[in-house]
């Protein structure tokens, strides 16, 4: 029998990326935001209704620049989540500040907005909140936080592509989003991301953050890297965009089967469904209680693996748990997101995963359940 992995990246047919490419081999124009990056970096504008997007290589490139181009005072703390991907906590501290990390709330994973206040200090120059699994922060709460504290808001939305809330896409909210367009998310360029923004003067800035700072052949302005989006992502980024809603649906009725099968049961814990959100089913986190339920996450885990399926721990650990951060920061300091990240495992989730598969995935799991 087939492994099951966690996720299996969309792709068009080959003979439609094949097609998007072949002007390409005419052109001889492969990169340095040629035709398929300024298509792509357009419909995307059009899609999620922001006045700016800018294309990168990668999520990881695009969050760095925006926190640089932003233009925050040195060395201020961040107040930001650990239940998030390596990417998040790394980016600021590679930026020069400091993060602050506040505890996440016990239904979304999301940042608890309660806590917030508590952590800012003369300090704080800005929150970082993430998006998790696909479930959208309390972005009314936090906007009223950073206007009352004068704070800056870049949201790490990398599971939040296409998500709406309120009828508004998830690039709108605060002063900038960060996605992610890693193959192994909902729409995928193979690598990419993006940042979302609305401030005009931000658009030559991350210009030249991601392009050396060259404005002509013979001027070189500032002191920037290399982030640019090529056009073969951007010609698959094109492809998907297409696809995209098929594929959201398709996973949608995966997630029904999931939800079916797991809901009720004692000891696993499923995320509720978001009030005015229509989401894009990114993941499928199930947080197990072994007393209740009569195995652990890593129990669920190795019995997984042992049939060929592969889920994934995620997020663990938490970032302040990393080896890189050890003695730095400290864990316990936000004991929910501590607790879940020794709980949750995400399942295998793609547009083409069977429901036969979902059904047998979860067969396995409630085999442990205690009788």
């Amino acid at each position: 029998m087939d492994q099951i992995q966690v996720t299996r990246s969309s792709m068009p047919d080959i003979e439609e990326y094949t097609n998007e490419i072949r002007d390409l081999w005419d052109s001889h124009w492969l990169t340095n935001m040629g035709t398929k990056h300024m298509q792509f970096q357009s419909e995307l504008e059009s899609l999620l209704g922001v006045e700016h997007v800018a294309l990168y290589c990668n999520g990881h490139l695009a969050l760095e620049n925006i926190l640089e181009a932003i233009k925050l005072p040195a060395g201020g703390e961040i107040i930001t989540s650990p239940f998030t991907f390596a990417s998040t906590t790394h980016a600021i501290i590679r930026c020069g500040f400091k993060p602050v990390f506040c505890d996440i709330d016990p239904e979304t994973y999301t940042i608890d907005v309660n806590k917030i206040e508590a952590l800012i200090t003369d300090r704080t120059v800005a929150v970082v909140p993430v998006h998790v699994y696909g479930n959208i922060c309390d972005v009314e709460k936090i906007d009223e936080i950073a206007k009352k504290h004068n704070l800056k808001v870049i949201y790490d939305a990398a599971h939040a592509f296409a998500v709406t809330y309120k009828g508004k896409s998830s690039a709108v909210f605060g002063d900038a989003s960060m996605f992610s367009f890693h193959a192994t998310k909902v729409f995928n360029t193979i690598e990419g991301g993006a940042v979302c923004y609305h401030d005009d003067s931000l658009e030559q800035r991350l210009k030249d953050l991601k392009n050396f700072g060259i404005h002509s052949a013979e001027e070189v302005a500032y002191v920037g890297g290399n982030a640019k989006m090529n056009e073969f992502c951007a010609a698959m980024g094109i492809c998907n965009l297409r696809h995209l809603d098929e594929e959201i649906k398709k996973r949608g009725a995966v997630v029904a089967k999931y939800r079916e099968l797991l809901s009720g049961i004692k000891g696993i814990r499923l995320c509720r469904e978001q009030e005015d959100v229509v989401p894009n089913y990114a993941y499928f986190p199930v947080v197990f209680d072994r007393e209740e339920f009569g195995a652990d996450r890593d129990e669920v885990f190795h019995k997984l693996e042992e049939n060929g399926i592969c889920a994934r721990k995620y997020f663990y650990p938490i970032t302040t748990a990393f080896d890189c951060y050890k003695g730095r920061f400290d864990p316990n300091d936000t004991p929910v997101a501590l607790d879940i990240s020794l709980r949750v495992l995400t399942l295998p989730l793609y547009a083409d995963l069977a429901l036969e598969d979902v059904e047998r995935i979860c067969n396995i799991i409630l085999s442990l359940q205690r009788r």
